[in-house]
């Protein structure tokens, strides 16, 4: 039973999704371009920040002599 609440929360939020985004009206082709193209995106985002936003906090920790 849990399960399938779940799956009914989960078609609820992708539901949503496709109505805030209009991709509702695109072709199932168009819909799935569209996502690859946004999950690439985010998990560029997401690697960058990972490996990027570390050096960038000891940098300034080093600049205001945080750390040494």
């Amino acid at each position: 039973m849990a399960l399938g609440d779940c799956w009914k929360q989960l078609s609820w939020f992708y539901y949503q999704y496709l109505l805030v985004t209009a991709l509702y009206m695109l072709e199932p082709w168009e819909r799935t371009v569209f996502n690859s193209l946004l999950i690439s995106v985010a998990a560029m985002a997401v690697y960058t920040g990972y490996v990027f936003v570390p050096q960038h906090i000891m940098a300034i920790l080093n600049y205001f002599e945080v750390v040494q």
